[in-house]
């Protein structure tokens, strides 16, 4: 059943609509993780130490794909709403080839920047070689992984969310085929398993390239068009707060990283790692919720249906605070089977068990504070977005700096959560003070 921009939106309606979306995300979280478990029970904990110090930079600069596509998405969306498909449609194209000629420019620079990376990020020994091994074959598909990114939010925009989940689906199972097959069949290591990722990033880049260059059923096709500065300028202030909250991740990472790596050596950097790993698919539920519903706020906003805008804001605020709870109740009763997959050591185990039971409850807030920054993102007030954004990362970077000092790495742990309590007051702040200009 195609479900348009322009219906009404009741829950089962909304929930049919964002699904996609959400299983979009949580499937790229999945097959990371099954990345991580081949490298964990195959290779070894230094391998995942490795990844887990590289990994936050290749994210950060995919991030621009997210950057581009959710601010971009939100724009085409309301151009769409206001009536003009064609200028919709050269926006989204210009947008599509910048993202891709900027993924070219990181690939190549990149290769020559990784060991400096590496040794910037504390790694050392056997741990530094795989980063620089992983790093290297990551960031030569990084154009790929960035297109992958912005497209996730445009097969939304298009009304394909369906076609995008396939995608993002033969993505990850080209993955986990080619971990099975490259790191135990040809005994390739970290090598075979950077090579199953960039090879998924190829495919889940390329496939919707040559989709929306084809004539097609949705709402989009890249054409010709022509240079859309201030489009750009919009697209990247507006989809800053999605880029900032992806860097802010990743920056909280390198410092838990850092910080557990201070109480516990590379055995505190795997533990993280794997904690890392498991919560990914938690935050995925939300992010892919968000990234469903915003096409949905932006083109409500074009065409300043309000009464539409009061009704999945409200719907929304729901379901983030019901599976907010779900996932919290979920993480701490199914946390020892989680962690158990890693196949770490009795002594490394006990560490990521009780780490990953003390981190899940953030899973009770970050959802409202995710969507607050998308809500404004949606509605082309990249401004506040990334005052959201930006908050959030401040009270995080902060918290995991304090805590430790006075709880060791149980307050590590439990910063995160600190954290969002904090940016939750900034949320609902400006939530409240533009409540009336755009009638949510």
């Amino acid at each position: 059943m195609r479900i348009q921009l322009s219906e009404h939106f009741n829950f089962r309606k909304l929930f049919l609509f964002v699904t996609p979306s959400i299983v979009m995300m949580v499937f790229t979280s999945v097959y990371s993780v099954v990345d991580g478990l081949f490298v964990s029970n195959v290779v070894g904990s230094e391998a995942v130490a490795a990844i887990t110090r590289i990994f936050p930079i290749i994210i950060v600069l995919g991030s621009i794909g997210f950057m581009i596509g959710a601010g971009g998405s939100a724009l085409v969306s309301k151009t769409m709403g206001e009536g003009d498909r064609e200028r919709a449609n050269s926006y989204f194209s210009f947008l599509v080839y910048v993202t891709l000629a900027i993924g070219v420019v990181i690939a190549v620079a990149g290769q020559f920047a990784v060991p400096s990376i590496a040794r910037l990020l504390g790694a050392k020994g056997k741990t530094y070689e795989y980063c620089v091994l992983y790093g290297r074959v990551l960031l030569g598909a990084q154009p790929f992984f960035i297109l992958q990114n912005i497209f996730q939010s445009f097969f939304v925009a298009a009304e394909k969310p369906t076609l995008g989940l396939i995608v993002t689906a033969a993505a990850g199972v080209t993955n986990i085929v080619l971990d099975a097959v490259l790191i135990i069949g040809f005994r390739l290591g970290l090598a075979g398993a950077a090579a199953a990722t960039a090879a998924s990033q190829v495919l889940g880049g390329v496939v919707p390239i040559i989709y929306f260059s084809l004539k097609n059923t949705s709402l989009l096709r890249l054409t010709k068009t022509k240079f859309y500065g201030r489009a750009l300028l919009k697209s990247c202030t507006n989809g800053s707060s999605e880029f900032l909250s992806n860097v802010s991740a990743a920056v909280i990472t390198m410092l838990y990283n850092f910080q557990v790596d201070k109480f516990a050596g590379d055995d505190g950097v795997a533990a993280y790692g794997a904690i890392a790993y498991v919560t990914m698919i938690f935050y995925s539920l939300f992010m892919g919720y968000t990234v469903g519903s915003a096409p949905l706020i932006a083109y409500n906003y074009g065409a300043q249906n309000k009464d539409e805008l009061k009704n999945l804001f409200k719907k929304s605020l729901l379901i983030l605070g019901i599976t907010g709870i779900a996932m919290t109740a979920l993480s701490e009763a199914l946390g020892y089977p989680f962690v158990k997959m890693f196949g770490y050591t009795d002594e490394l185990f006990d560490m990521t068990l009780r780490g990953f039971r003390i981190y899940s409850c953030v899973f009770l807030i970050v959802g409202f504070n995710m969507f607050g920054s998308s809500l404004f993102t949606a509605l082309n007030n990249g401004l506040v977005s990334a005052v959201i954004s930006s908050l959030r990362i401040a009270f995080c970077i902060t918290a995991v700096m304090v805590f430790p000092l006075v709880w060791g790495i149980d307050g590590v742990w439990a910063a995160a959560s600190f954290a969002e309590v904090f940016a939750i007051a900034s949320t609902l702040l400006f939530v409240f003070l533009f409540r009336k200009k755009y009638g949510y």
